[in-house]
């Protein structure tokens, strides 16, 4: 009987195997990649070619243009560098040279004109594109943006006259932060456009930072308050952005005033300084520019007198950390 269980068993066994080798091993077919893929067209002095690579269509469009970016960067470092050089300082800008010198690179730079000739999904969370710049029109676009931006300061500045010395310190700050990639846009136009004359662009931008800095050296602030210990840290605030304390009377010239009220408190053994402090700013002609309010708690387990130099070093760590621009609430 035993016997027959095993060649029952044996026959089983030999069945099962016979119909799995009987079924068909399944190869998946790897996807083949497009040839664009694999081999893009090759830029030229009309037209730029890059692929871009991302889990989403958008990711591998922005890909592609960052590439096309880097490839103008290793153009513009083997070819181009821009440096600089002011006769006397920034005084006579208008004499200002400007030489191929120092190595720079392409930052964060824009491009808003371009064709998308290929997009395919490769695989599981895997996209690519084919992109495709018009050197012609990449470059109009840089330039009209530069163009459109200095318009906007030379409009601004043909109704100054009736800014203070602030706003219109504020107003060059700002529009020269919007420049600070000035010098790489020219580079890469100089690259699009090898007769672009970038001077004249470079020259206007000087000229932009020699007002901010005459207005910078032309600024004073006083600052008074009912407790004295207040005025330190706000004006060592100014001194920090170059403005000068100086007590003088003259249409540059600004005062800040401190006006703290205190009430004194205790709990668990703690003196208590609950102060209200009000920051007024008045220009020379005592109109008032600028307003803040900060409520500020100092505390001393020891007295009301070291409480009150808490709040004077709770209001100087402020400034540190928040800036004087935010606690006097204007924009320089």
């Amino acid at each position: 009987m035993s016997r027959l269980i095993n060649i029952t068993f044996l026959i089983i066994v030999i069945f099962f195997s016979a119909c799995g080798n009987s079924k068909e091993r399944i190869v998946i077919k790897e996807k083949e990649m497009p040839a664009w893929y694999l081999k893009p067209p090759v830029s030229n002095s009309v037209e730029m070619y890059a692929v871009g690579e991302g889990k989403d269509k958008q990711e591998a469009l922005s890909n592609a243009l960052s590439s096309l970016l880097a490839t103008l960067s290793v153009s513009i470092s083997s070819k181009y560098s821009a440096k600089s050089i002011v006769k006397e300082g920034r005084i006579n800008s208008h004499d200002a040279t400007y030489v191929n010198e120092t190595h720079s690179e392409v930052k964060k730079i824009r491009i808003s004109s371009y064709d998308v000739l290929q997009a395919q999904k490769l695989g599981f969370k895997k996209y690519a594109v084919l992109v495709k710049v018009d050197r012609i029109k990449f470059f109009r676009s840089l330039k009209k943006e530069i163009d459109q931006e200095f318009a906007i300061i030379d409009s601004w500045e043909k109704v100054k006259t009736n800014k203070n010395a602030l706003e219109r310190f504020a107003f060059y700050n700002k529009e020269i932060t919007n420049l600070n990639d000035l010098q790489n846009r020219l580079l890469v136009m100089s690259v699009l456009n090898e007769e672009f004359d970038s001077k004249p662009y470079l020259k206007k931008y000087e000229k932009l930072l020699y007002k901010k800095d005459q207005l910078l050296a032309s600024i004073t602030f006083w600052v008074k308050s009912n407790y004295k210990p207040l005025i330190t840290p706000i004006a060592k605030g100014l001194s920090s952005k170059k403005f000068r304390i100086k007590k003088l009377n003259n249409k540059n010239h600004f005062n800040v005033f401190i006006k703290a009220s205190m009430q004194k408190a205790s709990a668990y053994g703690f003196y208590i300084i609950r102060s209200e402090i009000s920051i007024v700013t008045y220009d020379n002609r005592k109109n008032r520019v600028a307003t803040n309010v900060l409520n500020i708690t100092g505390q001393s387990s020891q007295s009301y007198a070291i409480a009150k130099q808490d709040v004077v070093k709770k209001l100087r760590k402020l400034v540190d950390k928040e800036g004087i621009a935010k606690i006097l609430n204007l924009d320089i």
